[in-house]
């Protein structure tokens, strides 16, 4: 409901003036002639110079106004007032919005919480007369002016009683925040009458109070004049006088009120900055004594180091890129300067008091320079260490600043450690709200980039888990160690990956009840430096309840095991029954040209297989995923050199298997594929020896070539099953087990990514397919060339030997059937061609044993070389497999460099 005002015909047109005058009318409820100095004295505010001290943070006044509606639960009003805040955003026609914003912001502070005890009286009760004793500390005004002069003649017929009035009375309710005006102050009417002190403090404001206090002309003259009268009385005829011309002593009594401005930071009249030195000095036209001079130099050092903490926080508080870690320190420091300000509020109101009672009653002052070093001992420790804090934290922001305040809490002062801590408390707050929000939402607003995990927004939703969030490892503090900055990052991380990539919204109750508590504690900054108790709780209940739940997601909804052990039996050829029946079916595609092969056909063979075996009783939604691929053709490749498995990822489960891990699965099932082929080879070689050797016995010449077949085919056989083992039971088995354990004890999902590059790691390596073994692999290779290289050689002896053994059997059949239709059996022309015919076929023979023996050689010094490198790999498995694989020490006879026991090697290597 909107105020009216009597006798405005067109509120239009009204004035300002106009309009203050009414504004007071309606306050006082009085006519226009009762309210005529309340009227000039609101003028008098209204056209001072005073601005808050706060930054003109309009959206920063909006929030804490909602914080304040929320904390007083008043959900209700609080959204009704965001959404009148959002329409006066809408709206151009109101410039200040802040100005509005910052007044409903101090409307709602209770003016009765604040202290509304004179400081006079405070003072007094707490500066006992001993020089030993320090005053108590108060908050500060805005700053205390100079605002005294050199004596006139007319300043000897101002009111004593008057003298006060410009700083006891005034400058001291800096902070009391914004209240009502007096209702009346005559002319010439002290501040400090009796009476008045108390219901002025409770009714001026802060920034009201120190506007009135910095010399605007209208105030009383008696406000400025009294503090001349004081110093007058302390300067020595002469100096009033204007006599110049040696140097000048002062008395004590300016040199403390002096000292008083120093303390701010303001040049005072004897005591003024040097920029050169970088101190505060007294002028060199004064005389004073060394003690005297000594005493003033310690004292002036506290306005130095006051401006040193003031120029920072002015210089950073406007600062946005800050951050709000930054502006909690610039908080915090000003906190402690208000502190500060207190004790000079006190400081100044005792001199004052002091100078009116020696005018009236002739008392000496109880304020010196020694008692001055001895109250100010302990703010000076204070701002030491404040500005060394501002020392150690320059060009820090964000997690880095708190570190640098957490680092001068390890300090054996216990004075000085609970200001730190408390100033770390403040510091450390926008932290934990960070962290609140990372751990029980998965929510960053970390504009400024000051919380210690990083988002990265171009990451794609299927590189979430690994790319988008990362470790700001400068900007975690120095209270929380690296293994919980770790979990932090995973809980957080958890819940954006069930959200976005799992499309799982629902939270666990117990995260809800975590973050109700959390809300709830009214210490939350104090958390963060009880790293042994409930901050270390929080955490890590949090972290346990967010990655158990992802695990249970991925195995219940997205069968993440089932996909693992999928990976298993089929990429890494678990399933012995499938691979065994796919490869029968697949040999007559696979033995042709490789450009021959059309992957549908291959498809077709592979549900054949599935069909076939007892991968038929596996999961659907596994089997839908396995299909065929065909690799890079390259000239001369066949199928076998073409063909491999391919299995499908998408979703959750691709953050498991990503496409490098897929490309290591694709090398290790090519190589496994390649050893299986050759396993497959010789088991055709063996059986072709078991049926030919009976129906080679009629050709005796052939004797001698079969038993060197039967010998190399042996050994061919010895080295792959050697090899199939290592590969099968020491390579696959064991390092799977070791997957399989680590993944049923995983907590995190980081855990069983971590656990799955292991395993694919250390089966590339014992499977010879990394970079170290490449000259292993190669020699490995080539005997898997050799191998096929003699089953093309036999298998073409075989079709000689079959070949001529049928036309010998055909040739004894028809000579039995000559003779018994009673013909000769053969005639001449027909023996000498059998005869040319055998004789042809014997010398084919000698050729087939030298390419045998060719080939024999070839393969055993392959082996032989296989065995050398083997037993000078630095892995104990490789060095027993060349022991397995010459368990007769057959090439080892041959070749010296294998005669080195396993034993010396070992102990060879280790020194190495």
């Amino acid at each position: 409901m909107q105020p009216t005002f009597a006798g405005m015909a067109n509120p239009d047109q009204r004035s300002p003036n106009v309009l203050l005058q009414n504004l007071c009318c309606l306050i006082l409820n009085k006519n226009e002639a009762d309210v005529a100095q309340q009227f000039q004295y609101a003028v008098r505010v209204i056209g001072s110079n005073f601005a808050p001290t706060v930054e003109r943070d309009e959206f920063l006044v909006a929030e804490k106004i909602k914080k304040e509606l929320t904390r007083q639960r008043r959900d209700a009003d609080a959204a009704l007032f965001l959404e009148l805040y959002r329409k006066l955003q809408s709206q151009g026609t109101l410039k200040n919005r802040w100005s509005v914003l910052y007044l409903l912001l101090s409307l709602t502070e209770d003016p009765r919480k604040a202290s509304n005890k004179g400081y006079t009286t405070l003072f007094a009760q707490a500066l006992p007369r001993d020089a030993h004793s320090t005053p108590y500390y108060f908050a500060r005004p805005q700053s205390l002016p100079l605002n005294y002069q050199d004596r006139n003649p007319q300043s000897g017929q101002t009111s004593g009683s008057m003298g006060s009035s410009g700083i006891s009375s005034i400058n001291i309710h800096a902070l009391n925040g914004p209240t009502p005006t007096p209702q009346s102050l005559n002319p010439g009417q002290s501040y400090q009458t009796p009476g008045m002190g108390d219901s002025l403090r409770q009714q001026l404001g802060s920034r009201l109070a120190w506007t009135m206090t910095a010399g605007q002309p209208s105030l009383p003259t008696s406000t400025s004049k009294a503090l001349t009268n004081t110093l007058v009385r302390n300067v020595p005829r002469t100096r009033r006088e204007g006599e110049l011309n040696g140097p000048v002593e002062i008395t004590e009594a300016v040199l403390v009120r002096d000292i008083l401005y120093v303390f701010q930071g303001i040049d005072g009249k004897c005591i003024k900055m040097c920029n050169s030195a970088n101190c505060y000095k007294v002028e060199g036209k004064i005389a004073l004594s060394k003690s005297l001079k000594d005493t003033t130099s310690r004292l002036a050092e506290l306005g130095w180091l006051h401006n040193k903490i003031r120029q920072y926080t002015d210089q950073r508080s406007l600062d946005r890129s800050f951050g709000l870690v930054g502006q909690s320190f610039c908080a915090a420091l000003h906190q402690e300067l208000k502190e500060y300000y207190r004790l000079l509020s006190v400081l100044h109101s005792q001199l004052q008091l002091e100078d009116d009672q020696g005018v009236n009653l002739g008392l000496e002052s109880s304020l010196t320079l020694r008692r001055l070093l001895v109250w100010t001992y302990d703010p000076k420790i204070r701002l030491k260490t404040l500005a060394a804090l501002v020392d150690h934290c320059q060009g820090r922001k964000g997690g880095e600043l708190a570190s640098a305040v957490h680092a001068y809490t390890k300090t054996g002062d216990p004075y000085m450690r609970s200001l730190v801590q408390h100033i770390l408390g403040l510091v450390s707050h926008p932290i934990l709200n960070f962290l609140y929000g990372w751990i029980y939402d998965g929510e960053m607003e970390d504009t400024y980039h000051e919380f210690f995990v990083a988002s990265d927004p171009t990451v794609k939703t299927d590189r979430l888990w690994h790319d988008k969030y990362t470790l700001r490892k400068s900007m975690i503090p120095s209270f929380i160690t690296m293994d919980q900055s770790r979990k932090v990052l995973l809980i957080g991380k958890s819940i954006n990956f069930l959200h976005q990539v799992c499309h799982d919204q629902t939270p666990t109750a117990r995260m809800i009840a975590v973050t109700k508590s959390s809300e709830e504690s009214p210490k939350d900054a104090d958390l963060l430096t009880d790293l042994e108790n409930a901050f270390r709780s929080k955490i890590d209940a949090a972290y346990l309840e967010t990655s158990k739940y992802l695990l249970d997601v991925l195995n219940k909804n997205y069968n993440l095991l089932e996909h693992m052990q999928a990976m298993r039996r089929y990429l890494l050829l678990g399933q012995g029954d499938f691979i065994r029946h796919l490869m029968d079916l697949l040999k007559p595609e696979l033995v042709r040209p490789a450009t021959t092969l059309y992957q549908h056909n291959l498809t077709g063979i592979l549900e054949t297989a599935v069909r076939a075996t007892n991968a038929q009783f596996d999961n659907p939604e596994i089997l839908k995923r396995l299909d065929v691929r065909l690799l890079e053709v390259s000239a001369g490749d066949t199928g076998w050199d073409v063909f491999s498995l391919d299995y499908h990822v998408d979703g959750p489960i691709a953050t498991v298997f990503t496409r490098e891990c897929m490309s290591h699965y694709l090398r290790v099932f090519n190589f496994l594929w390649r050893a299986k082929r050759m396993e497959y080879i010789l088991t055709d070689i063996w059986k072709g020896h078991m049926c030919n050797a009976k129906l080679l016995k009629s050709m005796p010449e052939l004797s001698g070539v079969l038993h060197q077949c039967h010998v190399l085919a042996s050994e061919m056989v010895h080295f792959i099953h050697q090899m199939q083992y290592y590969i099968t039971f020491e390579v696959l088995e064991c390092s799977w087990d070791e997957l399989w354990n680590k993944v049923q004890q995983a907590q995190d999902l980081d855990h069983i990514i971590a656990a799955h590059e292991v395993f694919l790691d250390s089966v590339i390596s014992r499977c010879l397919l990394d970079a170290d073994s490449r000259e292993l692999l190669n020699q490995l290779r080539a005997v898997f060339d050799q191998i096929i290289e003699f089953q093309n050689a036999q298998d073409s002896m075989y079709r000689a030997a079959l070949e001529e053994l049928q036309l010998r059997l055909q040739f004894e059949e028809r000579k039995k059937q000559r003779e018994t239709e009673g013909q000769w059996g053969i005639t001449s022309v027909e023996e000498e061609a059998e005869n040319k015919r055998i004789s042809t076929f014997q010398e084919f023979i000698p050729k087939m044993r030298s390419q045998l023996r060719i080939l024999t050689h070839f393969y055993q010094g392959i082996v032989q070389q296989f065995l050398v490198l083997l037993t000078q790999s630095t892995d104990e498995s490789l060095r027993f497999l060349s022991f397995r694989l010459d368990f007769n020490e057959h090439y080892k006879a041959r070749d010296p460099r294998l005669r080195v026991t396993l034993s010396t090697k070992g102990r060879r290597s280790s020194h190495m």
